[in-house]
């Protein structure tokens, strides 16, 4: 999966015996890891690997992980039993009578059979928290909803397939809804994010009414930090983000972090600081921001016409890279997009914000980290960290962007099977459109559509930014740094990693990208 990762599949469909094996080669992975080892994600019949290109290669890693699924792998201990008290029907359950008719049941006998099964944790993924828990009994198996909701409550318990799974927060989503318990799911700030592991056992149990659920907390505050920075005008989309959080995929929880990696590295070495030290990330229209005290600036990426209105000099433009000191009662601001989708503010020292799960990156799906978990918005106050003795050199210079269009390389797969040859030269012949709802989520292609060979849909497994996922309407999805950790439809290809800062600067609604395919060989060092 592109020149970071490996998908290691362990059966043809999802049950118990094949999620056994998943999760045994991923306890063998934890007990004593490869040089070069990231993380592991079990998938329903699969594990995605991630690993350090840098450290080792995909035929070495392919040859370890091979020989290691051959062995007998010891058996995964069982894992804990969790009691989920669960309203069923009503409000709680909108989907709980037109299931019933559907499957020839009473809706008491739904009720019955899904809170009768112990059902599995075979992974977890699509929010943080959402595990899939299975298998449904035969008499429950249903397809998702022909048009998914916008908004499905947090606690929702739903079904689809032979699964059932419980929604941490909400979000959109397609899958049947029985019924909804009060039990939080995930929560960044305990020991242990998520309450359900691969390999935990779940039951349902019919209740009356829920228990209140426990009080949200709140990351704690970066003590003794004064702020030097105030919004006045946040921009379109702006947001803090450091070099992103690793280690959690297993449990959804995406990295984050900056869709221009090289342009935020940039931006924090033309001031001294580190480059994953965290940083504000600006889409498309950038913010106004008043200085309060002295700190030293710098900009990369996009240019977005910034200019330093000063009392002094008046209104003078910023360059791109150069490292300004602001003074207090200073203005920045950004007078128009001139070339380039994302630009970067790094202050010295680093934006001062809470670490959550070991980063300070925003994480707007499941809104936690950066800022109270969201972009910012006028009259928020930034502070920063203490920064190191002034000293050293800016770190390497990132190219201008003021490309419209980008030719991408791309290693075909993991699933590039499930296209016929015609599909995939398309695939690589087209200049595809950015669509004008493409996000920190994902890159959102138009053209013409992609014909699946077979089914549109695959047992989920595990995604990392750049996967190419292709769901029934043929459209690519080029998953981005808010991306899930797995979903459920055939990827294509997958973006090197090099290449994703380029997609990263495309304007949603004017960019156009090409893909050139190429050997993972040929991507790595």
């Amino acid at each position: 999966m592109g020149d970071a990762a490996v998908t290691v599949e362990l059966g043809d469909t999802p049950d118990p015996a094949t999620s056994a094996r998943v999760l045994s080669l991923d306890r063998a992975l934890a007990r004593s890891p490869f040089d070069g080892f990231r993380e592991a994600v079990p998938g329903l019949r699969s594990l995605l690997v991630l690993y350090d290109p840098s450290a080792t290669l995909f035929g070495a890693v392919a040859r370890h992980l091979l020989a290691r699924a051959g062995r007998r792998l010891a058996p995964s201990p069982p894992g804990r039993r969790h009691e989920v008290p669960t309203v069923y029907g009503g409000a709680e359950g909108p989907d709980l009578p037109s299931l019933a008719r559907e499957r020839g049941l009473a809706e008491s006998d739904v009720v019955r059979l899904h809170s009768a099964t112990e059902y599995t944790a075979f992974m977890l993924g699509f929010t943080p928290g959402f595990a899939y828990l299975g298998p449904l009994p035969e008499a429950l198996a249903c397809s998702r909803r022909a048009t998914p909701r916008v908004r499905v409550p947090a606690g929702s318990v739903a079904l689809a397939g032979l699964l059932t799974g419980i929604y941490p927060v909400a979000s959109p989503g397609g899958w049947r809804i029985v019924g909804r318990t009060s039990v939080p799911l995930f929560d960044p700030l305990r020991e242990e994010p998520a309450l359900l592991a691969p390999g935990d056992r779940v039951r349902f149990v019919p209740v009356a009414e829920l228990p209140p659920p426990a009080p949200a907390r709140g990351a704690e505050a970066q003590a003794g930090a004064l702020p030097v920075v105030e919004v006045l005008d946040p921009g379109l989309l702006t947001t803090v983000q450091d070099g992103g959080r690793g280690g959690y995929r297993r449990i959804g929880v995406s990295r984050a972090g900056p869709m221009d990696v090289r342009a935020h590295a940039v931006a924090n070495g033309a001031v001294g600081n580190p480059p994953e030290v965290a940083a504000l990330e600006c889409t498309v229209a950038g913010p106004a921001l008043a200085f309060l005290a002295p700190v030293r600036f710098a900009l990369a990426g996009a240019d977005l016409g910034a200019v330093l209105e000063r009392a002094d000099l008046g209104t003078w433009p910023v360059p791109p890279g150069a490292s300004v000191l602001a003074r207090p009662g200073n203005v920045l601001r950004f007078t128009g997009r001139r070339s380039g989708c994302r630009g970067y503010v790094a202050l010295r020292g680093g934006i001062a914000v809470p670490a959550v799960l070991g980063s300070r990156a925003t994480d707007l799906q499941s809104a936690f980290g950066g800022f109270e978990g969201r972009s910012l918005v006028a009259g928020d106050r930034l502070a920063v960290s203490p920064a190191p003795p002034e000293g050293g050199s800016p770190g390497e210079s990132a190219p201008a962007c003021h490309a419209t269009t980008a030719t991408v390389r791309v290693v075909p797969g993991p699933q590039a099977d499930c296209f016929d040859t015609q599909t995939l030269g398309r695939f690589l012949s087209s200049a595809w459109r950015v669509g004008s709802t493409s996000d920190r989520v994902g890159c959102r292609l138009e053209g013409e559509p992609l014909r699946h060979l077979g089914p549109a849909e695959i047992p989920s497994d595990g995604m990392v930014p750049g996967s190419i996922q292709v769901p029934p309407d043929g459209r690519p999805i080029v998953m981005a740094a808010d991306g899930p950790t797995t979903g459920g439809y055939p990827k294509v290809a997958t973006v090197v990693t090099a290449d994703l800062p380029l997609l990263a600067q495309l304007v949603p609604g004017e960019g156009t990208v090409r893909f050139e395919a190429v050997r993972v060989e040929d991507v790595q060092p």
